[in-house]
C-alpha cells in the first residue's frame, strides 16, 4: 500500500513536469505564431494547460524578478518538482530500509 502512495504522488509530479513543460512550449507557439491562435483546439489545449500549471507556476511568479519579457518560473518550478521527488523516493528508501515498505 504504501508503495503505491509514494508510485501515484511521484507519477502526479512527473505529469506535472510535462505540463509545465507543454505550457512553456505552447505559450513560446503562440507568442511567435507559429499555431493559430484562433483555432478552437488551439485554445483549449492551451486553457487546459494555464489551468493546471498556473496553482504551480503563480507562487513562483510572485516571488522571483522579472527579467524583461522572459518567464523563468517553468525552469525554477521543474527544478522544484525534481527536488520533490528525489526527496519522496529518498523518505520511501528510508522507510523500506526501516521495514515499513509493504
Amino acid at each position: 500500500m504504501l508503495f503505491a502512495i509514494f508510485w501515484l504522488a511521484g507519477e502526479l509530479i512527473h505529469l506535472m513536469i510535462l505540463a509545465v513543460i507543454a505550457a512553456a512550449v505552447m505559450s513560446i507557439l503562440l507568442s511567435f505564431g507559429v499555431v493559430n491562435h484562433r483555432s478552437q483546439f488551439v485554445n483549449a489545449v492551451a486553457d487546459f494547460l494555464d489551468r493546471v500549471t498556473t496553482p504551480v507556476l503563480n507562487p513562483i511568479r510572485r516571488h522571483i524578478p522579472v527579467f524583461g519579457n522572459v518567464d523563468i518560473s517553468p525552469l525554477i518550478a521543474i527544478l522544484l518538482l525534481q527536488a520533490l521527488q528525489f526527496v519522496l523516493s529518498d523518505i520511501y528508501g528510508r522507510l523500506v530500509i526501516a521495514g515499513l515498505g509493504f
